[in-house]
C-alpha cells in the first residue's frame, strides 16, 4: 500500500505556521486544532516542521520561558520527509527508526501532505485485517 493510498483516509487540509510566529501563538494553534504538528512555512515553501515534541524540548532548553520565543527557534529545519509514491511499510520504518511522530509527505518534490504515526498505523492495521480476512475465506473452503 502506498502512502497516497492512506491520505484518502484523511482530510486534506495542512495546518502552517510562519517562522516568525510566537512559539505561544503556535502552542494555542496545535490545541486549538488538535494536531500534534504544523509545517513552517516562508513564501509557501517549507522551512521546517513544529511538533509538540519540539515545543517541550524548547522549553526545557530555554527555561520554560517561550512566550516571546519565535518558532523559528525550536523548529526541525530539516525534518525527514517521503514521497507520496512510498510504501506505508517505508514510512512506517522511517518513522520507527527516527523516533518522529509526523511525517511531510512530497509529491513532484513539493509538500503534498503530513501524516502521523497514528495514520501509518491505521493504515497497516486495515491492510493486515484485509489479508486477514482473505485467508479465513481461503482456510474455510480447504478440501478436506
Amino acid at each position: 500500500m502506498q502512502i497516497r493510498e492512506i491520505l484518502t483516509l484523511k482530510s486534506d487540509t495542512i495546518h502552517s505556521i510562519a517562522p516568525t510566529d510566537s512559539v505561544e501563538s503556535a502552542v494555542a494553534k496545535l490545541v486549538s486544532l488538535g494536531v500534534g504538528s504544523l509545517v513552517v512555512l516562508q513564501n509557501g515553501e517549507m522551512v521546517g516542521l513544529l511538533t509538540e515534541r519540539d515545543v517541550v524540548q524548547g522549553m526545557v532548553k530555554q527555561g520554560c520561558d517561550l512566550k516571546d520565543a519565535q518558532v523559528s527557534t525550536i523548529m526541525v529545519t530539516e525534518p525527514v520527509v517521503a514521497d507520496a509514491s512510498d510504501s506505508v511499510d517505508y514510512a512506517r520504518d522511517v518513522m520507527t527508526k527516527s523516533h518522529i511522530g509526523h511525517l511531510p509527505i512530497l509529491d513532484g518534490g513539493k509538500l503534498f501532505a503530513i501524516i502521523s504515526f497514528h495514520d501509518v498505523a491505521r493504515a497497516s492495521l486495515k491492510e493486515a485485517n484485509f489479508e486477514n480476512s482473505l485467508l479465513k475465506r481461503y482456510i474455510k473452503h480447504w478440501p478436506e
